[in-house]
Order: C-alpha cells, then structure tokens, then sequence
C-alpha cells in the first residue's frame, strides 16, 4: 500500500503542529458554546475530521485557521441538532389535538426534560421518544410498538400526561 507523498506531509504537520493548533480550535468552540464537556466533543470532532481530509487528500495547507473552518461545521451540526432535539421536546408537552388549547405552554429545559423522559416507564418512554423525538407519525409508532392506532393514541395521551406531571414536579 503507497500512500500520497503529501498525505503523509499533512498528517506530519498536523501531528507536529497539533499541540499548537490545539488550544486555539479549543478555545474557539469553547468560546461559542461555554460548555466544556461539549466544547472538548466537538473540538474532537474538528480534529477527526482533519484526519479523514487528510486522508481523503482534500487539503492544501494544515493551518489553525483551516481546522477553526471544520470546528465552524461542526459547531453549525451541533447547533442544528440541539435545535432539532429542543424542538422536538417542547413538542412532547404542548402536542395535543387541534381541538383542545394547552395550558400548560412554556418551553421546556432541555436537560430536566431528559431527565423527566428518563424517569417515565419504558411503555411511555418509548412511545414518546418514537413520537416526537424520532418524530415518527403515530401509524408508524404503532407499528412499531406492536398496537393499534387507537391504542398508540390512547397510550400517547397517557405518556404526555406522566411527562406533564413529572416535569411540573421537577420545576416547582
């Protein structure tokens, strides 16, 4: 196996350079999203990918700046999916038919929340997390949980109400 002069001239420098380049794409996700544990994630991230373009033989120059770019598309991915799961949650405790008002309409706290979600019977958690967080339709949940579409709707119900309940407990 030959591998390409200038891959392996890449990898060099970014082994070499790695613990330079380090703080800097470090500090910059850091700075974005002031969560350390994510902030260590996500420059992981950064770096593997650096790898795979490397590997790939899609790099001209290994420079910090180059890396900040990847951990920039990675800090845009994770904002995306925390989004997407913020969104998804909150649908969890307003979601009810068109006929019927929530009263209880706040925004969720995302980590209470999982929590909350945690806490529930599996029978309940897995309906919600199919329903909202996977976003499936409720046919789709129902087959999935071996039920009828009326018993999935039915359990659907039962399953917002515990989450409901729970996560009023946790925030009072």
């Amino acid at each position: 196996m030959n591998a390409d002069p200038a891959t392996a001239d890449h990898g060099n420098v970014l082994l070499a350079r790695y613990d330079e380049m380090l703080p800097q794409v470090y500090g910059y996700v850091l700075r974005r999203v002031r969560n350390h544990t994510d902030a260590e994630d996500l420059t992981a991230e950064a770096f593997m990918a650096a790898v795979t373009s490397i590997g790939r033989g899609q790099v001209d120059e290994v420079t910090p700046a180059w890396l900040i770019g990847i951990a920039r598309h990675k800090l845009a991915d994770h904002w995306r999916r925390a989004e997407r799961e913020r969104r998804r949650l909150t649908a969890v405790a307003s979601n009810e038919p068109d006929d019927a008002t929530d009263p209880w309409d706040v925004e969720l706290d995302l980590l209470d929340a999982r929590d909350v979600l945690g806490t529930l019977g599996p029978h309940h958690r897995s309906a919600l997390t199919l329903r909202y967080v996977d976003d499936l339709s409720v046919p789709a949940v129902a087959e999935l949980l071996g039920r009828t579409v009326h018993a999935t709707e039915a359990l659907l119900v039962r399953a917002r109400s515990a989450f409901r309940a729970a996560y009023e407990e946790v925030q009072s």
